[in-house]
């Protein structure tokens, strides 16, 4: 078995879309997935990408995905990287395609000078959490996400 990680291309949109999609299903979150294709394309691979994705092979074949994007550390005076998305088919795991992903995108940040990784994972999903803590995550309870999006957003937008 061959794993190999390399950069999305455009051609890749239908199976990043498709890798999303089936990301959402896992999370019980279907409903909430509402890009279109088009302008996903656009923000990803148009002359200002807004995120970056990586394709994860097994022997040639893709098999799982990880979306991601900079941040930056006012306390590290440094960028990070944010993991938006990571996504292995199940009948791949187990194979370290998730490891490879995440190990590939740890080079990035060492390599980009950036001072940390970090990604949202839903609380329920023990075995992620476990999984990511047994490669050195850890979790930080004391922090809370916050979000403003659909009229919440307009409104604060217009205030």
């Amino acid at each position: 078995m061959t794993l190999a990680i390399r950069p999305a291309t455009p051609a890749d949109l239908p199976l990043i879309a498709q890798f999303i999609r089936d990301l959402a299903d896992y999370e019980k979150l279907a409903h909430e997935v509402r890009f279109d294709e088009a302008t996903l394309g656009a923000k990803l691979f148009g002359p200002r990408p807004y995120a970056e994705v990586l394709i994860g092979e097994i022997d040639g074949e893709a098999q799982g995905f990880a979306l991601f994007f900079h941040n930056f550390s006012t306390f590290e005076g440094r960028p990070g990287i944010y993991l938006e998305d990571l996504f292995v088919r199940p009948t791949a795991r187990g194979s370290g395609l998730g490891k490879a992903l995440l190990a590939h995108l740890a080079e990035l940040c060492v390599t980009r000078d950036c001072a940390r990784l970090e990604w949202s994972v839903l609380d329920w999903n023990a075995p992620a959490i476990g999984f990511y803590q047994s490669l050195g995550a850890r979790l930080m309870d004391e922090w809370t996400v916050m979000r403003v999006d659909g009229d919440a957003l307009t409104k604060l937008a217009a205030s």
